[in-house]
């Protein structure tokens, strides 16, 4: 923890009170029955640089930084809501300053965070509440997914300041709670919308308040929180996950999309996972991973599209396979971040590449094309095709719920790109980076990521360190990439493997070179007759700002054996990343020209639309043109 967040010169203060304040086991007690296999490297030792490191630069400084935190406090005050999610947005916002701070230490920021955290502890009640609903709506639509996110910030200021108010505002906030809902009372599954899912997600920061606390209370809380799950008014999270239910038809198609019944909404069914791998965590429970890992290979190969994201009016819709289609309101960012962080916690839990190879495909597509060039706005929805927007202000304040939720993404990545376990570093995340470990307590070890990727196939990992010691290097080998290759100081390994980490057990020397080479050859992907190219982890998409003919026109993309022959382009629009032309057949007119095929501009994703205006319209899936003297095409 950071002394300097409170002033105090040890953390010895706030554990004496603790050791008086709570009368059950004491913090120190609380065991994990399962430890992660991979942990998170302190975010401060590690700088990102780059094109992605300059993406999470400007999210901090132009989003983050110039938050009206003031704003996000007011509503707190007034405590006359009904029915909006007003308290969620101060939560959020928070979340992604300490995260920030974490990795950049900047002085200013920790004294906008210390203010926000003052401005909210000055609106708790006399009985514990912070919220902005009244007496009798509380427990009603977003009362306690706004406590939760409440809980989850005080928490993590806590752990960056050793600042006793924070945590027990949060433990008095807690016990407000457990005077409202539980056996005897309300039932949580009963209160909010859709299921109880928004209102039960709160698991998530009981698990961490009773590691907090070592107060069996709220453990028990969390507990009942899960069984209530499988009760018949409950979402069932456990056992239809176990069941092998598609996310989208767990339940009927609801009457009233935005209400109790529906059981499709995602972002907060993904958040209640993530509370239930944090009970995992304490109980060892096998069905809680099971359950957790089942709904996440259901949502990869049901929901995710090819940008990594999904849903539909925040909804799991089988995306999937109707990714293709024009679709109002797909892939919220709010969806975006959190799976990012499901399969961020999944990859600490299993040590499974394949949860990396996620987070990947999502950052280098949906979570950066969801922010404006400027990093002024992070948008609602990022569509597949069409034209990007900001997204709507909401519950009558100036910002929306991707607003503040979006730049959690880009602050989690410090804290997924390298990890380690007892003598091993892990490297789950490519770009150009410099990251410091010591895996014995004096050597000090240095990696240094030099690369252009994922514009160029190669990554060079140069070890620096103090002095010879022997560990263990293990790299990700993505699954997509079809010919992969490792040499050590100039001499090829052999065993490479794709979907797999690659591991290097040896005495490293100060210098020492690993150079990892992927196949970033165009890959065709098909789909109900349309076609897209991806790169590597990058998705390609025509933008109209190459006027180089209609982004809607259908087409045939030229390829052998599913692969693309792709050609890099130096000049491109502004604001644009990667640019590449591709052969492409156009239109229904095989006379004359027509039959030749033409190169056509790519951009990435991430970049193509990204004037937000209509001047740059852009198209991920290209349709097929039909060829009916092709006995094997088949569109469907």
């Amino acid at each position: 923890r950071d002394s300097s967040v409170t002033g105090v010169q040890t953390c010895a203060l706030p554990i004496f009170f603790l050791s008086i304040l709570f009368s059950e086991a004491k913090p120190g007690d609380v065991k994990q029955a399962v430890p992660d296999r991979l942990n998170a490297w302190i975010p401060s030792n590690m700088v990102i640089s780059g094109y992605l490191g300059d993406k999470i630069n400007l999210c901090i400084t132009q989003r983050i930084k110039e938050q009206d935190v003031e704003h996000l406090i007011e509503p707190f005050r007034s405590r006359n809501e009904t029915r909006m999610w007003q308290t969620e947005f101060w939560g959020k916002w928070i979340l992604s300053a300490i995260a920030s701070y974490e990795y950049n230490r900047d002085p200013e920021m920790l004294t906008i965070i210390k203010n926000a955290v003052s401005g909210l502890l000055a609106t708790q009640t006399p009985d514990g509440y912070i919220g902005n609903y009244s007496k009798e709506a509380q427990l009603q639509h977003w009362d306690i997914w706004g406590r939760k996110y409440t809980m989850l910030g005080l928490l993590s200021y806590y752990d960056i300041s050793a600042d006793n108010k924070a945590l027990v505002a949060a433990r008095k906030l807690a016990d407000h709670l457990l005077t409202q809902v539980g056996p005897g009372k309300v039932d949580i599954v009963k209160t909010g919308n859709y299921r109880g899912m928004p209102s039960s997600s709160i698991l998530e920061p009981m698990v961490l308040l009773y590691k907090h606390t070592g107060e069996n209370r709220y453990l028990d809380f969390a507990k009942y929180i899960a069984n209530q799950w499988e009760t018949p008014d409950g979402p069932q999270l456990i056992s239809k996950a176990l069941d092998g239910l598609n996310v989208a038809d767990r339940f009927p198609f609801p009457k009233v999309w935005w209400g109790w019944e529906n059981g499709q909404k995602a972002y907060e069914m993904m958040s209640c996972y993530e509370g239930l791998l944090e009970l995992y965590r304490i109980t060892g429970e096998p069905s809680y991973l099971k359950s957790a890992e089942m709904a996440v290979q259901n949502i990869i190969d049901t929901e995710i599209n090819v940008a990594g994201s999904g849903t539909a009016f925040e909804c799991f819709f089988h995306g999937g396979q109707r990714q293709t289609e024009p679709t109002y309101h797909t892939m919220e960012t709010c969806v975006t971040f959190t799976w990012i962080k499901l399969c961020n916690n999944l990859l600490r839990l299993t040590a499974n590449t394949m949860y990396a190879d996620q987070i990947e495909k999502t950052v280098y597509n949906a979570l950066l094309a969801s922010m404006k060039y400027d990093g002024s706005q992070i948008a609602k929805y990022s569509p597949l095709e069409g034209q990007r927007q900001q997204g709507e202000e909401q519950c009558g304040m100036h910002i929306n719920c991707c607003n503040a939720n979006g730049p959690r993404a880009f602050t989690l990545l410090p804290k997924m790109a390298f990890m380690s376990a007892p003598n091993e570093i892990f490297v789950n995340l490519y770009s150009q980076s410099t990251a410091s470990i010591q895996l014995s307590s004096k050597n000090k070890i240095t990696i240094q990521q030099k690369t252009t990727y994922p514009v160029g196939d190669q990554v060079d990992l140069v070890v620096q360190l103090e002095k010879p010691e022997k560990f263990t290097l293990s790299l990700r080998i993505p699954a997509w990439s079809g010919q992969s290759t490792v040499s050590l100081n100039g001499s090829a390994a052999e065993g490479v493997q794709s979907g797999s980490y690659f591991k290097i057990n040896r005495e490293w020397k100060k210098d020492d070179k690993v150079t990892l080479t992927l196949d970033m050859s165009g890959r065709l992907m098909k789909l109900n007759g349309y076609q897209a190219i991806m790169r590597g982890p990058v998705l390609l998409a025509r933008d109209s700002r190459f006027e180089d003919g209609f982004v809607d026109e259908t087409a045939v993309i030229q390829n052998k054996d599913n692969r693309v022959v792709l050609t890099s382009e130096e000049k491109k629009p502004n604001h644009v990343w990667m640019s590449f032309t591709a052969p492409l057949v156009l239109g229904t007119d095989l006379e004359g020209e027509g039959k030749n095929a033409r190169q056509i501009h790519f951009c990435d994703f991430a970049s193509a639309g990204d004037t937000w205006t209509y001047e740059s319209r852009y198209r991920v899936w290209i349709k097929q043109t039909l060829n009916v003297m092709n006995a094997a095409y088949k569109p469907y």
